[in-house]
């Protein structure tokens, strides 16, 4: 099964739209914390999306792989870059973590191919 993250974050944003509806104070608590925790001070934002996506092939969350590859992708990171990453997330996570940071190179490769 090939997963097309573009499509998956499309998705994602659209029903976040729709929750912000729904949960207003919710929705704007989780973005006052998203700004907070990318604002730049010691670690710079490319970084800070590596870490993301670390996190994010730990938890197995395919909307989290497309949102921090496309940034990563925005940002300028190689290829190379992103790969030795993904090496730290399957050290830490074992064979799970293998198989959501290939899919992980396959999200950053659809945004950086755009």
């Amino acid at each position: 099964m090939t997963k097309e993250y573009k499509s998956i974050i499309s998705d994602i944003s659209a029903y976040s739209k729709e929750l912000h509806k729904l949960i207003p104070d919710t929705m704007a608590g989780f973005a006052s914390m998203a700004k907070s925790a990318t604002t730049t001070k010691a670690i710079d934002e490319k970084t800070k999306e590596m870490i993301a996506l670390a996190l994010g092939v730990a938890a197995h969350c395919d909307g989290c792989l497309g949102y921090h590859t496309k940034a990563l992708a925005r940002l300028g990171a190689t290829r190379e870059e992103v790969a030795e990453v993904l090496g730290m997330a399957v050290y830490m996570g074992g064979g799970p973590s293998l198989m959501y940071a290939a899919d992980a190179l396959r999200s950053f490769d659809q945004f950086k191919n755009d």
